[in-house]
């Protein structure tokens, strides 16, 4: 498997990386301090996205299996237009899940005439979840941006081979639903009907149900993709 550097979950860096790629500035990460209505309320308005890190305990992976086997079993409603791609780059989880925020909201971001990232979703949305993230492989352009960017972050970067026990999902809302995309999960995951004004609330709740599952952990933090303009 190739393997990337890891992204830092640190706004700086991923705003470097987004704008890198053509992603305008009028929408940024930004942290997310905590996850009850009064701290949710202090982030920049609208909010598009949130990014999850959290640790890949022997909890994760059995829920992973649990929920992609309830899925099979029962089926799910999934818009056409959701833009999912699968992981199959070691360590790049924080890429494809910038990857997934921006993905699936082009409609609302604003992005430079000769950006990669806009070009790349272009050319890449009506493959396959697999085609998607072959071609993420081989994009030159957004690997070097990815490793020069990883490099910055405050804490040194670990080697590339080196496996990494932390997991980035991004959390989006489309079509009036929500979804969590995950790119070691098998598809994109729907927690039910959202709308842009409660999509915080209801993301905020998807995130506390990892945290809950894995109470002795900390290694959680959440990001937000917001308009900052």
């Amino acid at each position: 498997m190739v393997r990337w550097l890891p992204l830092e979950s640190n706004p700086d860096v991923m705003n470097k990386f987004a704008t890198s790629l053509g992603l305008k500035p009028s929408w940024s990460f930004v942290d997310v301090l905590g996850l009850d209505s009064e701290l949710l309320a202090m982030l920049p308005q609208p909010t598009c996205a949130l990014l999850l890190l959290f640790p890949t305990s022997d909890k994760y992976h059995e829920f992973k299996k649990e929920q992609e086997e309830t899925v099979k079993r029962k089926g799910q409603e999934v818009s056409p237009n959701v833009y999912f791609m699968k992981q199959t780059i070691g360590n790049a989880c924080g890429t494809v899940a910038i990857i997934h925020s921006i993905a699936n909201n082009t409609d609302v971001l604003e992005f430079d005439e000769k950006g990669f990232l806009k070009n790349f979703i272009d050319a890449t949305k009506s493959l396959s979840p697999d085609e998607k993230g072959q071609k993420l492989e081989v994009d030159e352009k957004i690997g070097d941006i990815h490793e020069a960017c990883a490099q910055e972050g405050q804490t040194e970067a670990p080697p590339a081979e080196e496996h990494v026990d932390l997991h980035f999902v991004a959390i989006v809302h489309k079509d009036g639903s929500l979804y969590e995309l995950d790119g070691r999960k098998s598809c994109p995951i729907n927690h039910g009907k959202t709308t842009q004004e409660t999509f915080l609330k209801d993301a905020a709740e998807v995130c506390k149900e990892y945290m809950k599952r894995d109470p002795t952990a900390l290694n959680f933090t959440v990001v937000a993709l917001s308009n900052t303009k």
